[in-house]
């Protein structure tokens, strides 16, 4: 889905450039240019940022306990 028409920016592009290194908005926004020209997106790449660093917290906890339940 794209989320910022303005440069042509998807869902997916956010996530893979959070997969990639970026950690925050920030570093999506300087990254891909969401946000930088209207403004209208910046909600939705903010939520989408937020969803996917939460994901990708919750998948390395459960990683962590299953890495540790297997070594115990």
């Amino acid at each position: 889905m794209y989320v910022c028409l303005c440069h042509g920016v998807t869902d997916g592009q956010i996530r893979e450039a959070i997969y990639e290194g970026c950690c925050s908005y920030r570093d999506v926004r300087d990254s891909l240019g969401v946000g930088t020209q209207c403004g209208k997106c910046a909600c939705l790449a903010k939520q989408v940022v937020r969803d996917t660093l939460g994901e990708l917290q919750s998948s390395q906890s459960a990683l962590a306990c299953q890495a540790s339940f297997v070594a115990a």
